[in-house]
């Protein structure tokens, strides 16, 4: 039987092990730090927005399907390995137990998407994780969730997956390719298809205004399409207000703008579109935009100055 010094120094020299592997981690995952991340359980619940959730008892779970932690996803990386050496005393010890073949409680966890998020456990799964083992007992929650999760997935490519569902959705429930002839009605953020979804209910709304009979859904649609959203993409477009807000798209300043518009008119009365998209841009954007319209208007009217000298 190993004495409790022995036990200690294996514990110690395990711990320095675990943490050379994550700074290897991190250096190797230096470009893509979010390969390195482990997942944050409130924020993937965020963007899932599960219905439900039903308790399944215990299980046996792969170690290698644990993809995150509810409150402890900074101190550990996306292997679970500590990534901060106040961690070392609670994962020794937790280590040492582990060589003492001591059975320690399950740990408990989330499961949503396919993949396990930790609710309490952490150093346990760190500690088994670096030990080699593959199944171990947990107390697990399911969540509900339409999307599934891999392992290797981070947060940035999780929120991608949402989106193409949704629209998906939006596209099949509504006919909107098909009715409007327009495929790259894109968002960067989950949530904005229902946004569109009731502008165009607001928007029919209106039109039946005075009307004995309400006007078909497919109707109203096509006229929001035409009289509200186009115009609006076109001002983006002629504005270059995309240059303004860097990796967004023209349908996520329409929604923006539109709720600024709103915003203008409530507190000024009568506003322009096109001076609440100014606004918006000036108010909120890096303002690159208006320089490369200037840029352009300028070659605009170099292009036909040469070209009347050249006749």
């Amino acid at each position: 039987m190993q004495s409790e010094d022995t036990y200690r120094l294996q514990a110690g020299n395990d711990f320095i092990k675990a943490r050379n592997k994550a700074l290897l981690s991190q250096i190797h995952h230096f470009i893509n730090t979010d390969q390195n991340r482990l997942l944050s359980f409130h924020d993937v619940k965020e963007i899932l927005k599960p219905r439900n959730q039903v308790y399944q008892g215990m299980q046996t779970v792969p170690i290698g399907l644990i993809v995150g932690s509810e409150g402890r996803y900074r101190d550990f990386n996306k292997f679970f390995l500590p990534r901060a050496n106040h961690l070392r005393t609670r994962w020794e010890r937790v280590d040492i137990a582990a060589l003492k073949d001591i059975i320690l409680p399950p740990i408990q966890l989330y499961e949503i998407g396919g993949v396990y998020f930790v609710r309490d456990g952490n150093h346990r799964v760190s500690v088994a994780r670096m030990q080699g083992v593959e199944l171990i007992d947990a107390e697990v929650t399911s969540l509900s969730s339409e999307i599934a999760i891999t392992p290797d997935m981070t947060t940035e490519q999780l929120k991608e997956a949402v989106i193409d569902l949704e629209k998906k959705i939006f596209y099949e429930k509504t006919d909107f390719g098909k009715l409007t002839g327009c495929e790259d009605l894109n968002f960067t953020m989950p949530g904005r298809y229902d946004v569109i979804y009731n502008h165009i209910l607001v928007h029919k709304y209106y039109l039946n205004q005075g009307k004995s009979e309400e006007i078909p859904f497919s109707e109203a649609l096509v006229s929001w399409y035409k009289a509200v959203y186009s115009p609006i993409i076109r001002i983006i477009q002629d504005e270059w207000l995309t240059l303004n807000f860097p990796g967004r798209s023209p349908s996520d300043l329409y929604v923006w703008i539109v709720k600024h518009w709103d915003f203008l008119k409530k507190k000024y009365g009568v506003y322009s579109l096109s001076d609440a998209a100014r606004d918006f841009s000036i108010k909120y954007g890096q303002n690159k935009g208006r320089f490369y319209r200037i840029l352009a208007m300028m070659a605009g009217r170099f292009g036909r100055l040469f070209g009347k000298k050249g006749k």
